[in-house]
């Protein structure tokens, strides 16, 4: 598990997860949600 260095650094917005890359800056990627199904033609 990684560890909090900052509380309330960065702004959280819902249904988005927030990691370190490998540069040390803070990234943002949507979250996958499961169960959502394609329409059909």
């Amino acid at each position: 598990m990684g560890k909090v260095i900052i509380k309330g650094a960065v702004k959280r917005k819902k249904g988005f997860l927030y990691y370190i890359d490998g540069k040390g800056n803070v990234c943002e990627a949507k979250m996958a949600r499961g169960g959502k199904r394609k329409k059909k033609r």
